[in-house]
């Protein structure tokens, strides 16, 4: 694939997940994973992140609801981290797990709070108890 798409795609990549994490991904490549990496910073930001038809927060949000959907914990946990870099507010992330728990099942839902509340308590993000809604 293209350099400009890899370039563009680690640029995207780092805004959302940061440095820390990008270098951790970055020096676990391997022989093995190597081509991997590359064509996941390709593909996934360069190609789509990249684009500037939705947002940043709204790319957050619907990310959040397809890794719960599809029950990918650690991934999860990466995103609820994306999107809270990205502006999106713990209201905005309840209502994408509460449309989790409707159209995906409630032991997706129960999941996502779990998983969310974890990355809140790791990295000392407070739910305000006026807007706690369910699960929280």
């Amino acid at each position: 694939m293209s350099t400009q798409l890899y370039e563009d795609g680690m640029k995207a990549r780092r805004k959302v997940l940061g440095d820390a994490y990008v270098d951790r991904a970055s020096a676990g490549a391997d022989a093995f994973n190597a081509e991997f990496q590359r064509m996941v910073t390709e593909y996934c930001w360069g190609a789509v992140w990249a684009r500037t038809t939705l947002s940043d927060r709204q790319r957050s949000l619907i990310n959040l609801g397809m890794i719960a959907a599809l029950n990918r914990g650690d991934e999860f946990k990466t995103h609820v981290r994306g999107a809270l870099r990205n502006g999106c507010t713990l209201d905005e992330i309840r209502d994408t797990l509460l449309q989790v728990a409707v159209y995906c099942g409630i032991p997706a839902g129960v999941e996502a709070f779990r998983l969310a509340r974890q990355v809140f308590e790791a990295d000392g993000v407070t739910p305000d108890s006026s807007t706690a809604g369910p699960g929280q």
